[in-house]
């Protein structure tokens, strides 16, 4: 690749970018005139964009949606998340906020056990019917959501694509992780929820009203199809189980749902009209148009030379790597996906923690590189696939977020989570 290609790979990332922000063209249109225009400029071609290992558009990510879509579609025809909804509401006696910490808190958690785009398929449909049973808007729940999604994701080996990563590069083991990350991601979990009394105040509006019909429902009467019902959960417990134990039975996780897929629309015998009435194509062709711009950032040497300009810089300073690696990899991840960035500086990182001996300083680079990669993706709407998803049903069922609505929240509660982050590492690892 010569420096002409280089500058105008940037440019054209840096431009499409700045469109799907400003959203002066729409965001699908943005990232696939952006991959367009790699292609034309040689930063990409076929092979690269469809079929390279780190290049190519994650088909994994692609699929893994596309297969859990299907089963959100099927399971929303039995009355599940009505019933989960009316539930949850009711338990939070119609507080705007406790249901908002309700909803943050199963939220993280299940993103800790399956991950974060999963989990958000399965919860936006609840919440959206929740803000709708209390008489709120539901956008600031969407986003609390999803940032909480992202939070809970960070703690364990699956719960977001770049602990993947990291742990196959470092040999980590799902223990490790929830060992070493666990117990600042409970803390930074509780400070989100406080924050978000502030962030959100304005939607807490209580409805006397609305509550008192609410805890007049009979949310048993919300399921429409019991049978169906009891096939679906079957299916979908199949498909949980398949995602927690899919590394030891070494199957990719787009594999497992679309197993599931499969499974559920033959035991629920619905119409190929039904099932895919729910699948966000235009979110698909944003992730493929996306991954397409940012490979091409990988392959013309875009992102290697930023890690190894971050890795050069600190040396054998395990502090200072520490550091930078922890803000970098944050600052970097709320712009370009942290999936194919994570993947060229696993390498990188392990030759410094390989130098560094078997020691809790060298070590604590990968933890900081998961919690900078994970938690920076909150900042922006495209830092992240679970915002991304989150998005795209919020838009298909009247209430579109745009880019800046969610980036003011996110870019603050990225700041804060992964400045937390810091003491705790130097205080665990370094003192």
């Amino acid at each position: 690749m010569n420096d002409i290609q280089v500058v105008l790979t940037i440019a054209i990332f840096v431009g499409a970018y700045i469109l799907i922000a400003t959203e002066r063209v729409h965001r699908v249109a943005a990232a696939l005139g952006g991959a367009a225009l790699m292609a034309l400029v040689g930063a990409t071609d076929a092979e690269a964009a469809f079929y390279d290992e780190e290049t190519a558009v994650d088909w994994n990510v692609i699929f893994l949606l596309l297969g859990m879509m299907i089963i959100v579609s099927v399971v929303k025809q039995t009355g599940l998340f009505e019933y989960l909804a009316i539930s949850a509401a009711k338990a939070a006696k119609g507080r705007p906020y406790r249901v908002l910490v309700l909803l943050c808190v199963i939220t993280a958690a299940a993103s800790a056990l399956l991950d974060n785009v999963t989990t958000v398929l399965l919860m936006a449909p609840v919440t959206l019917l929740v803000c709708t049973t209390i008489g709120v808007r539901p956008e600031p729940f969407l986003i609390a959501e999803v940032l909480a999604s992202n939070i809970g994701g960070t703690s364990t080996l699956i719960g977001d694509p770049p602990n993947i990563i990291i742990g196959s590069r470092a040999g980590l083991s799902f223990v490790d992780f929830v060992v070493n990350l666990g117990p600042i991601i409970v803390v930074i979990m509780v400070v989100f929820l406080v924050m978000a009394r502030w962030l959100f105040r304005r939607v807490f509006v209580y409805h006397p009203e609305r509550v008192e019909a609410l805890m007049g429902l009979d949310e048993k009467r919300a399921i429409r199809d019991p049978v169906l019902l009891r096939r679906s959960l079957i299916v979908l417990g199949l498909t949980v189980l398949g995602f927690i134990v899919h590394g030891a039975i070494d199957t990719e996780v787009s594999i497992v749902a679309l197993l599931g897929a499969g499974a559920m629309i033959v035991v629920s015998r619905v119409s190929s009209q039904d099932y895919l009435e729910e699948v966000e194509w235009p979110t698909l062709v944003f992730f493929a148009g996306l991954f397409v711009m940012v490979g091409a950032l990988v392959n013309v040497g875009v992102i290697e030379a930023i890690g190894e300009w971050m890795v050069e810089t600190v040396g054998a300073d395990y502090l200072a790597a520490m550091t930078t690696l922890l803000f970098g990899s944050a600052v970097l991840s709320a712009f370009v996906d942290n999936i194919p960035f994570v993947a060229t500086l696993t390498p990188l990182v392990a030759d410094l923690v390989e130098a560094g001996g078997d020691t809790a300083q060298a070590n604590s680079l990968w933890w900081a590189l998961a919690l900078g990669a994970d938690l920076g993706g909150n900042a922006t709407a495209v830092g992240a696939s679970a915002n991304v998803v989150v998005l795209g049903i919020a838009a298909r069922n009247g209430y579109p977020i745009s880019f800046w609505q969610f980036t003011r929240y996110g870019l603050i509660v990225a700041a804060v989570t992964v400045t937390m982050c810091w003491p705790y590492l130097y205080l665990r690892y370094f003192t």
